[in-house]
């Protein structure tokens, strides 16, 4: 697992320029994997349930493993605190409620998987300037900066913990 820039084609790299925050991270795993699997096994972890219950109680947007497959198989458009924003094949773009935040899924077969089956696993995250309603000026804010750290480590468990779900799921 490894932080990578965005794929040429990611639904994410419009955000990535400008005045805006923007990471990926990618794992591989001996297996092939279908966005519909990687989504569900991504927000039905046992890591991402602690922030959908987080959700739940303080942002009043609760959500269930029942929704995350509905989201996963393109039934619905909403998810927890999420919209999607952007849908293909291979990749999923959520915008959260406040429209600050985008949270982005792709599969993509690994570069010389010709020994078998192998996909690579990619999460990203982006995250807006918002404007000072004071100057005027855009900027990430200081409670952006104070997070990231945990933000980085966090996007990395997340994807370690949908690898592990996607590879014992089969």
């Amino acid at each position: 697992m490894r932080p990578c820039a965005l794929p040429t084609e990611s639904l994410l790299r419009p955000y990535a320029q400008g005045q805006a925050y923007a990471d990926c991270y990618v794992v591989e795993v001996e297996a092939a994997v279908w966005l519909p699997a990687f989504v569900e096994s991504f927000y039905t972890t046992p890591l991402f349930k602690v922030e959908r219950g987080l959700l739940g109680s303080f942002a009043a947007r609760p959500s269930t493993d029942l929704e995350a497959r509905q989201l996963a198989a393109g039934e619905t458009s909403t998810f927890a605190a999420w919209r999607v924003e952007a849908r293909s094949a291979d990749q999923l773009l959520l915008a959260d409620f406040t429209g600050r935040t985008r949270s982005w899924l792709m599969v993509a077969p690994a570069a010389g998987a010709a020994a078998g089956p192998r996909t690579c696993l990619y999460f990203g995250s982006a995250v807006l300037a918002r404007s000072d309603a004071r100057t005027g000026r855009r900027s990430m804010g200081l409670s952006f900066h104070a997070l990231l750290g945990f933000h980085r480590l966090y996007s990395r468990l997340l994807l370690h913990s949908a690898r592990s779900r996607v590879l014992a799921r089969g």
